[in-house]
């Protein structure tokens, strides 16, 4: 259930009419907008007189919500919510470049794709610390040397980091990460969702390859049911019966979601597609469709990376592909 508070309504009357629904023994989830408050009631609603609310001077409206995903819906919090990380904007019309290496595989190489990326446009740092692998047999990554690897090219180029978590167990290990991604195979491992929740860091959530938009949005509601608001959700592509690429790639997703939660929404082309000469059109339509950001995998020497080398751009083309991104944003943008 909702209701909608009157911008005229002055502090201490929300204040007394919050506490009034608390004392039914319900939750409040408050988002201030421009033009009204949104009071989101979590829990047994079916004790709460509808009518009696709305009867009250300063309620505007009262509503039951049938998605299950209630906070981050958008009927809760109607406005797009913009997450701030270090410098960086992402959402409510703020575009981010997420690029970097898919492992993290050494000292120079991290650094030198973390200088030229950020020479690019690239406002956040992706690798892969952890690595989750279909085979037992290929690189795992480097792990907590590769995270500290990772806060050296931040202190470099002064953008934030973005890296995968595998385990709750590993969350000390990121405690100086910026943006912790759940990964496509993790985005239903709810233990792991709610020990997250209960952090105040940035959780890049990225959709499972067989599973719905409605089960994206009920993990990231896991993480936003622990108290962490801060999430940001990325299509990476779905598992179809096509074959010519590694996944097929949903840019439908983006509007839908859009429509449905007030969370800023990334494409990851290289996941997606699996392919370099791929990559290119994809961001751009990304961008052209209204994503709040892409996340591209760029690696130094492709050929010889330890992992998904066959997607990774090399830093020139990722360079030109930020420019025809951008270009189609100020297009877009009028």
């Amino acid at each position: 259930m909702i209701a909608v508070v009157k911008n005229s309504a002055t502090t201490e009357q929300k204040e007394h009419l919050i506490s009034w629904i608390k004392g039914q023994g319900i939750e409040v989830h408050i988002s201030e907008g421009h033009d009204y408050t949104v009071l989101g009631l979590i829990g047994d609603t079916s004790r709460i007189d509808m009518d009696l609310i709305a009867s009250l001077e300063i309620v505007e409206s009262v509503k039951r919500v049938a998605e299950p995903f209630k906070q981050c819906g958008r009927k809760f919090h109607p406005d797009d919510t913009v997450i701030e990380i270090g410098n960086v904007k992402i959402g409510g019309g703020n575009f981010a470049m997420i690029a970097g290496p898919c492992s993290v595989e050494s000292h120079d190489q991290i650094l030198e794709v973390a200088t030229s990326v950020a020479a690019s446009g690239a406002t956040l740092l992706r690798g892969g610390a952890f690595k989750p692998r279909t085979s037992p047999y290929d690189f795992q990554g480097l792990k907590a040397d590769g995270i500290e690897l990772l806060l050296e090219a931040k202190k470099v180029t002064g953008m934030p980091i973005v890296t995968e978590i595998m385990n709750a167990n590993h969350l000390p290990l990121f405690e100086d990460v910026d943006v912790i991604q759940v990964g496509a195979r993790n985005m239903q491992n709810f233990e792991l969702l709610k020990e997250l929740g209960k952090t105040g860091k940035t959780i890049l959530l990225k959709r499972g390859l067989a599973n719905t938009l409605k089960e994206l949005l009920m993990s990231a509601e896991y993480i936003m049911a622990g108290g962490n608001s801060n999430i940001i959700l990325c299509e990476r592509g779905i598992r179809t019966f096509e074959t010519f690429t590694r996944n097929t790639l949903d840019l439908s997703a983006v509007p839908l979601l859009h429509e449905l939660t007030h969370l800023p929404v990334v494409i990851d082309p290289s996941h997606a597609t699996g392919q370099a000469k791929l990559v290119e059109p994809m961001a751009v339509a990304a961008a052209a469709c209204g994503a709040d950001g892409i996340m591209i995998e760029v690696h130094n020497d492709p050929l010889h990376a330890l992992c998904d080398g066959a997607q990774s751009l090399t830093p020139a083309q990722f360079g030109e592909v930020a420019r025809k991104v951008m270009k189609i944003r100020e297009a877009i943008n009028g």
